[in-house]
């Protein structure tokens, strides 16, 4: 108890006293997740939108396919991507390795699948629903997509801030890919992860409050200007 007690302190002065190694270290955790989620959602929004919409040989394997990608172990993908972009990889050659970049590319790598089925779930039930319409006035299936997209667009929202919830707590791909370079690539999981291991519990702790309430603020930030809840709707 006594620690967590000592963690609250010491997130509230390392918030109060706008420490620079921490805004640094939370500047680029929202750098990195932020990208990640924006290039996942401007992929696996259109794609999922695209599977409720579009019928074709194996769909249903597809869609499972995309579903079981949703559980993709994130030290895999970060083996993956590193074996890449390592030097002896085919694209070592653009020294991405233990960068911010290769950093989001796991994290695109692993959200965008998460998105992808979110979305596919939501548009489905809005096809479903605008199939006949849509179909009457013979609009052309890129004019479906764009209307369902809009039409969905706060149920979609859940999806990009699914991957945002995700991506913000990732460690593991970005540990391997980003080495946890002090200034470089540490982000507030590594960090933890570092002072964790080194006994630090207290800074640990306050680390992890602030992690949480930077996940928090995006979210309650972004429900406010997309205006997800309005007055007297449920």
């Amino acid at each position: 108890m006594n620690e967590i007690l000592e963690g609250l302190r010491q997130a509230a002065y390392l918030i109060f006293s706008l420490d620079r190694d921490l805004m640094e270290i939370s500047l680029m955790s929202l750098r990195v997740t932020l990208t990640a989620v924006a290039a996942a959602s401007l992929i696996g929004l259109p794609l999922g939108c695209w599977m409720a919409v579009r019928r074709f040989r194996y769909r249903r394997f597809v869609i499972a396919t995309l579903n079981a990608l949703m559980g993709l172990p994130p030290v895999v993908v970060g083996l993956i991507v590193y074996l890449m972009l390592s030097r002896s990889g085919p694209f070592g050659v653009f020294g991405l390795l233990f960068t911010p970049t290769s950093m989001i590319i796991a994290q695109v790598i692993i959200l965008t699948p998460l998105v992808a089925s979110i979305a596919h779930q939501a548009i489905r039930e809005l096809w479903a629903e605008y199939h006949d319409l849509l179909i009457s006035v013979n609009t052309s299936r890129n004019q479906r997509i764009a209307t369902l997209l809009w039409d969905g667009r706060r149920a979609l929202l859940t999806a990009s801030l699914a991957g945002f919830g995700r991506g913000i707590g990732e460690v593991g791909a970005i540990m391997i890919v980003g080495g946890n370079i002090d200034h470089a690539t540490r982000v507030l999981t590594t960090a933890i992860a570092l002072e964790t291991g080194k006994g630090n519990f207290s800074l640990a702790l306050a680390l992890g409050f602030i992690l949480i309430g930077l996940a928090v603020l995006v979210n309650l930030i972004i429900h406010s200007l997309s205006k997800t809840e309005v007055s007297g709707r449920w």
